[in-house]
């Protein structure tokens, strides 16, 4: 009998439903329980799945990311449309049209994540793509402002359901040493999303107008669905392995078998417990709230430049609806580019760290040393977009500007996202990304009147100052991380 038990196992050790064979049981006594866990090699264990299944898992919950996040901005090159034909006057008001998505997805995994935790990530996917869907088709006929706002809201708290689960899911179907690669890919939807949206959205407001923006988006909802539902099977841990208990408990009569992750808890109670957990981990974890409030900066500058976008280069450079949504593909650019040299330095640079450092098994601060290298061009590049704008240089010097502030933005998530898992599991992603969501909505909301009182140039140059005030936030938690963990740890 196998006597492995280790947390990464566990937390990785989902079983699919159906695919139980009692031969493999693993048990061990332990008072008057019987605990089940998983044997080596057992092939209803994602670990031991074929490398195939667990790319298929990671491809289609970054795609899914990816499209949730095409969603708030895909109507930006179309909002001259949609102010006119609901009539709307204030600036203020068509900011929010956008960022109330974002405010959506901020605030939907707070109730979709718990629901994870009782039922499985699969029904929570597929639940909160169906409303997803429902929603942009809702967007996509609505009569009023009214209508449209509290549609682009309820379609957000659906749409943020795999940047939520999406961590947890890679966690699941990935052994430690893949998860970088796969990471890095998920991790474009949050980030390649918003700047390939208003790309596409905005041939497609130039060609029909801009409620088709919300047809092609629950058409892209619907067929990720489809592919969820032919390819995607449960992952959770928890879940999977409380019904192996179960279905063994009816097969061999014993009362006392129970999974090794069971809680001694009713539903609603894990649910209050799941609830508050991210909020509990923010407040007591130093590290994790710092880096939770640089990343939510960087999210947030980053939506903050999307507003500017029509502005910017429609107004002062004259570039049309159609064209105008091309530069948001200095942004994108950066990021693909970003993520390829991530995934050629991060090993190697946490290597040679090990080596200078004469240790056999990497720091989880050694994450931090790619933030920061290039952290910094967050800074430089908003420097660059304001006064470049600002003096009306030639339109490719300010989307330059924006190259170096998805650069630099990239090395600060990705880098902080796999500091954070490591040190505090999932549950930190989770806590991370609703601060950064609600960030990402009401920063925009000031951009208007700040350049309205600074301009470009000022306004600009004042953001890059308060990324750069971050940067020490990582140097300092790569020198002196372990000392910290150490007088803070947090028990999950």
């Amino acid at each position: 009998m196998s006597k492995k038990d280790t947390s990464s196992d566990i937390a990785s050790a989902p079983l699919e439903a159906g695919s139980l064979d009692d031969s493999k049981l693993n048990v061990t006594k332990l008072e008057d329980s019987t605990i089940v866990d998983w044997d080596d090699n057992e092939p209803a264990n994602p670990h031991s799945w074929p490398q195939q299944k667990g790319w298929t898992h990671v491809i289609l919950v970054s795609i899914l990311a990816l499209v949730t996040n095409m969603a708030p901005t895909m109507c930006a090159p179309g909002i001259k449309g949609l102010v006119h034909d609901f009539g709307i006057s204030s600036h203020t008001v068509s900011t929010l049209a956008i960022t109330l998505y974002v405010l959506g997805i901020a605030i939907g995994p707070m109730f979709m994540s718990p629901l994870s935790e009782v039922y499985g990530r699969l029904p929570v996917y597929h639940a909160a793509n169906v409303i997803f869907i429902a929603f942009m088709v809702g967007s996509a006929l609505s009569k009023n402002i009214g209508q449209f706002m509290v549609f682009r809201f309820i379609s957000g708290c659906a749409g943020g359901t795999p940047m939520a689960l999406g961590g947890g899911t890679i966690a699941d179907v990935m052994s430690p040493d893949k998860r970088g690669l796969a990471m890095a890919l998920f991790s474009l939807g949050p980030l390649a999303g918003p700047v390939l949206g208003p790309v596409i959205g905005g041939f497609v407001a130039a060609d029909k107008d801009w409620r088709w923006t919300f047809w092609l988006l629950a058409i892209l909802g619907g067929t990720v669905e489809v592919a969820f539902l032919i390819f995607i099977r449960e992952t959770h841990p928890k879940v999977l392995l409380e019904r192996k208990a179960a279905r063994l408990r009816a097969s061999t009569g014993n009362p006392h078998l129970q999974s090794k992750l069971t809680r001694p808890m009713v539903p609603s109670q894990v649910l209050i417990q799941v609830l508050i957990r991210p909020l509990m981990l923010l407040l007591r974890s130093p590290i994790l709230l710092v880096i939770s409030l640089y990343v939510a900066l960087v999210f947030g500058l980053m939506y903050l430049l999307f507003t500017t976008f029509t502005d910017v280069f429609e107004v002062q450079y004259g570039f049309s609806t159609s064209t105008s949504g091309l530069v948001y593909l200095g942004l994108g650019a950066a990021l693909v580019a970003s993520m390829f040299l991530f995934g050629a330095l991060n090993d190697r640079v946490q290597a040679a760290r090990m080596k200078a450092d004469g240790v056999q098994r990497p720091r989880p601060e050694y994450r931090l040393i790619l933030m920061i290298w290039f952290s910094p061009l967050v800074g430089v590049g908003l420097f660059m977009y304001g006064w470049t704008a600002y003096y009306k240089l030639h339109w490719i010097v300010p989307i330059i500007g924006t190259m170096f502030i998805g650069f630099g933005a990239f090395f600060v998530i990705m880098p902080a996202q796999l500091y954070l898992v490591e040190l505090f599991g999932s549950e930190a992603a989770a806590s991370a990304l609703g601060a950064n969501n609600l960030l990402s909505t009401f920063l925009p909301l000031a951009g208007p009147s700040m350049y309205q009182a600074l301009n470009y140039g000022w306004g600009n140059t004042l953001l890059g100052f308060l990324a750069l005030g971050f940067f020490p936030a990582p140097v300092l938690f790569y020198k002196y991380g372990e000392w910290l963990r150490a007088r803070t740890a947090v028990k999950l």
